[in-house]
C-alpha cells in the first residue's frame, strides 16, 4: 500500500472534549414521562438512564480508543470528502481482499470483533481475508461530510477508488444496514472486480404490481406484515432523516443524551452497553449526528436510473430479530443469488454479536466461489 493519498491515522480524542462530555452528560435534564408508559412513546426513561448510568460510571473511552488504534488506520480524500478506513491483511498469502461496510447507527465498532478470525482463522481449511473496514462518509472520522450527495451510488463509487488505490484488482464484498445497499451497488458498478458480496439484509419491497403477491409462502407473508408493522411503529427516524435531518440534528448535536436516546432506539436491548454507548460516544466525539444522517435524505431525492438487477454472485444471511428479507422480491432486484440463509437468534449487529454464526456464513459463501 503505496498510494501518495493515503496517510496511517490514529484515534486521539483531546482530554478536554471528553470533560465536556462528561460535564454535559451530569447535566442532563431528562423529559417528562408518563409512568406507565415503558415504551409505548418511544425510547423509555429507563433504557437511555441506564446506558448514561453506564455512560458514565463504566464506559471507558481511552480504552476503545486503544483497541482502534491497535488496528493499522488510514484515511485518504476521495471525491472531495476525508475517507477513515481499517486496513487489517492476513499472513496468509492466498487471502481474498474484503471490504466491509457498516450503517447507522452503527460504525466500524461493528466489525471489530470479526477482525482476527477474518484475517487469521485457527484452521489452514478456513479462507482467510485482507479487510477494508471504512467508515462511510460523513460518520465517525470520515466526518463531517462538506458536500451534498453522498448517497448509495456515490458511495459505492468512492469504495471502486478506495480498493483500486489500495491496489485490489479482484476483492468481496460485506455489507449490514447500508451496508447491504451499497455492497450490490459496488457489484454493479464494479462487476468484473466483485467476486461475490454477502449482506445481512436485502431491501427488496414490492413494486406495487399485485402479480408480486401471487404464489407468496406463509414465511414470505409473515415477513410482509412484519414489515409493515416496522414501518407503522418504527420507521418514524426514516421520515425524518429523509425529510428534515438538520431540525432534528441541532438537538443530537447540543446533547449527548439526546443522541443516546436517538440512536439507541435502533439498537436492540439485548445488545451489550459497551457496545452500544460505544457507538453513540464515536458519533459524539466526531460531531458527524447531522452529517450521518444526511444520507437517509440524499437516499431520498436521488434521482435513480433503471440499471436492471445486479449479476455477481450475492449471499444472504438473514438474523431472527432483524429485517426479514423476500426471497421473491429479493431474486428481482439481483439475478445470482446462490445462498440464502436464515439464522434462529441474532439481530442487527450480527457481526458483533453472533460473530462466529456471520463469520462461518461469509467463509462458506466466499470458499465455495473459489472452488
Amino acid at each position: 500500500m503505496s498510494h501518495p493519498q493515503i496517510r496511517p491515522f490514529r484515534v486521539e480524542v483531546p482530554q478536554a472534549a471528553l470533560d465536556d462530555l462528561e460535564n454535559r452528560l451530569r447535566g442532563t435534564l431528562f423529559p417528562h414521562e408518563l409512568p406507565d408508559a415503558g415504551d409505548d412513546y418511544g425510547v423509555s426513561g429507563d433504557r437511555v438512564r441506564g446506558l448514561l448510568r453506564y455512560w458514565l460510571e463504566e464506559f471507558d473511552w481511552r480504552a476503545l480508543e486503544a483497541r482502534l488504534n491497535s488496528h493499522p488506520q488510514f484515511t485518504t480524500e476521495i471525491d472531495g470528502e476525508v475517507i477513515h478506513f481499517l486496513h487489517v491483511t492476513s499472513s496468509r498469502e492466498d487471502a481474498t481482499p474484503l471490504l466491509l461496510t457498516h450503517g447507522w447507527p452503527g460504525s466500524v465498532l461493528e466489525y471489530l470483533e470479526a477482525v482476527a478470525p477474518l484475517t487469521e482463522p485457527e484452521s489452514p481449511e478456513d479462507p482467510a481475508f485482507h479487510l477494508v473496514i471504512p467508515s462511510l462518509p460523513g460518520f465517525g472520522f470520515s466526518g463531517p461530510t462538506r458536500g451534498r450527495g453522498w448517497d448509495t451510488v456515490r458511495t459505492a463509487r468512492a469504495w471502486v477508488e478506495l480498493m483500486r488505490r489500495l491496489g485490489y484488482d479482484s476483492y468481496g464484498l460485506v455489507g449490514n444496514d447500508a451496508g447491504s445497499m451499497i455492497a450490490p451497488e459496488v457489484g454493479r458498478i464494479a462487476s468484473d472486480h466483485v467476486v461475490g458480496v454477502h449482506v445481512t439484509q436485502i431491501f427488496s419491497f414490492p413494486s406495487g404490481d399485485p402479480a408480486e403477491f401471487a404464489g407468496l409462502s406463509e414465511e414470505d407473508q409473515g415477513a410482509l406484515a412484519h414489515l409493515q408493522w416496522f414501518y407503522e411503529n418504527k420507521f418514524s427516524f426514516n421520515t425524518l432523516h429523509s425529510q428534515q435531518p438538520q431540525t432534528l440534528a441541532f438537538a443530537l448535536a447540543d446533547s449527548p443524551a439526546g443522541l443516546l436516546a436517538w440512536n439507541s432506539q435502533l439498537m436492540d436491548t439485548t445488545l451489550d452497553e459497551e457496545f452500544v454507548v460505544g457507538n453513540v460516544a464515536l458519533y459524539w466525539l466526531t460531531g458527524t449526528a447531522a452529517s450521518s444522517i444526511r444520507f437517509y435524505y440524499e437516499n431520498d431525492k436521488a434521482k435513480r436510473e433503471e440499471t436492471g438487477p445486479t449479476t455477481v454472485p450475492t449471499a444472504l444471511a438473514m438474523f431472527e430479530g432483524d429485517f426479514r428479507s423476500i426471497r421473491a422480491f429479493a431474486e428481482r432486484d439481483h439475478s445470482t443469488i446462490v445462498r440464502w440463509n436464515s439464522y434462529p437468534s441474532g439481530g442487527h449487529y450480527a457481526a458483533h454479536a453472533e460473530t462466529d454464526t456471520l463469520v462461518g456464513d461469509v467463509r462458506e459463501f466466499f470458499a465455495a466461489l473459489s472452488r
